[in-house]
């Protein structure tokens, strides 16, 4: 192949879904999905709660099994069978709407966790790491801190960096202002905006429109168990082709919302 193929060449999506499947009993959660997530985007997710957003992640990060299709990593698999799940969380960041922070540990415990037990990082290595993190979100000085004496925001913060403690190549984010006080999803969205500016490759589940507007490569409105209309953030939330995603921006403009 010559340099000139070479450079035209596509680069390969950080992460396909191909006809994703997923059902709980008779109830079909996620039908036939499918998607490609750039390298260094931030896509979005939205839709009503219980449309299948937070689903989509589980699966992806194999915390939910899916029942057809493939997701497929930087040109791998890392799903069905065989597939190490260890290995893939790694490699895919999750960070819970409820923070999901080990209470009898430190912050820096908590940070540290990971990088020792999954990749056998020294203990004098997972702290320089840790620390270097807390710090870059504003947290230095509380290391010795227990979960319970920080805010809602700060504990964000914090699931957020356990997260990038393992260097991920994808680091997805369901709902991580839902479970915050209207003061402190500021604190939480600037930090979201400083790895969108440094290239982090995010996938994010959220009812947060305007945030979405601002930062979003791609947007995708989920209803009917699928993805029922996606494009950029001026396409979907400026201008929705489909009846359903106009009538659900609608409810949240005259909720003052967006």
């Amino acid at each position: 192949m010559s340099n000139a193929m070479a450079m035209s060449a596509p680069s390969v999506p950080a992460i396909e879904l191909r006809d994703i499947t997923k059902q709980y009993g008779d109830v079909k959660i996620l039908d036939r999905v499918s998607l490609d997530v750039p390298e260094h985007s931030i896509t979005c997710l939205i839709g009503a709660s219980g449309c299948g957003k937070s689903t989509l992640l589980r699966c992806v990060t194999g915390l939910e099994t899916i029942d057809s299709g493939d997701i497929v990593l930087a040109g791998d698999f890392i799903s069905g069978e065989g597939v190490d799940l260890n290995h893939v969380r790694t490699q895919v960041g999750f960070v819970f709407q409820s923070y999901n922070l080990f209470p009898n540990m430190t912050i820096l415990e908590n940070v540290m966790l990971a990088p020792m037990e999954v990749l056998k990082w020294s203990k004098a290595d997972a702290y320089e790491r840790a620390r270097e993190l807390l710090a870059r979100v504003g947290l230095s000085g509380r290391e010795d801190s227990y979960p319970h004496r920080l805010s809602g925001g700060q504990q964000q913060r914090v699931a957020i960096v356990r997260a990038l403690a393992m260097d991920p190549k994808v680091l997805l984010l369901d709902e991580i202002t839902s479970a915050l006080d209207p003061e402190l999803v500021g604190e939480v969205l600037t930090l979201v905006r400083e790895l969108a500016d440094a290239g982090m490759t995010m996938i994010l589940a959220t009812h947060e429109m305007a945030f979405a507007k601002e930062v979003a490569d791609q947007v995708c409105f989920l209803s009917e168990s699928t993805i029922y209309e996606s494009g950029t953030a001026a396409e979907v939330l400026g201008q929705p082709q489909r009846e359903r995603t106009q009538a659900f921006l609608k409810r949240i403009v005259d909720a003052g919302r967006m």
